[in-house]
């Protein structure tokens, strides 16, 4: 049986890239998600379409399909006293409201005496995804 539109899937994946495994739940609980409801990212979800129930697959998603690719624009330095009361670190992920109230990340990529380099490209920016998926349910 392959997926359609809303049907509960149960997987479990790895992650890898560049062979370095990111995140993995093959040996423990598989995720579950509804088909179609924008969980996954979408061009992990067009590449599982037709799997069935039981089928392991390796797939790989292109970082346009995934995260985008890495905007450079998208990183500015700020100056070090606008983070006062914050221990910073570099890879640390900052949270802030943005103007519209909405929640945005980003990762501190450099800190000075003076100043703080900021990065709100998403982590995965950038990269291509290989993925083991095995289907374990589609209900």
């Amino acid at each position: 049986m392959s997926m359609n539109e809303n049907q509960l899937v149960t997987m479990n994946f790895e992650l890898r890239i560049n062979d370095e495994i990111i995140e993995s739940n093959l040996e423990e609980s598989p995720i579950a998600f509804k088909y179609g409801s924008g969980e996954l990212i979408s061009g992990l979800e067009k590449r599982i379409s037709d799997m069935k129930e039981g089928e392991r697959r390796e797939v790989n998603v292109p970082s346009i399909e995934a995260y985008g690719e890495y905007n450079e624009e998208l990183s500015e330095t700020l100056p070090i006293k606008d983070f006062e009361d914050i221990d910073l670190e570099i890879g640390m992920i900052l949270e802030a409201d943005g103007q519209n109230g909405e929640i945005f990340k980003a990762t501190v990529t450099d800190v000075t005496k003076e100043d703080v380099t900021i990065d709100y490209n998403h982590p995965l920016a950038g990269s291509d995804l290989d993925f083991t998926v095995v289907i374990k349910s589609i209900a």
